[in-house]
């Protein structure tokens, strides 16, 4: 999956977990933020590691 797609992901995940909360689903909306800010660390690390930058390992 390339970065676009991954990025798509990311943001249907924290679209969902909005609608979400607006609904009164908090411990969905909860799990789906999370996943969403997971996903995108992950993947902002990956690209960081991909690019050659130093990191604190």
């Amino acid at each position: 999956m390339n970065d676009f797609y991954r990025d798509i992901l990311t943001g249907v995940v924290f679209m969902t977990g909005l609608i979400g909360f607006l609904s009164g689903e908090y411990i969905i909306s909860s799990t789906l933020f999370a996943t969403a800010a997971i996903a995108s660390n992950v993947n902002l690390n990956r690209k960081r590691d991909n690019a050659g930058h130093l990191s604190c390992k």
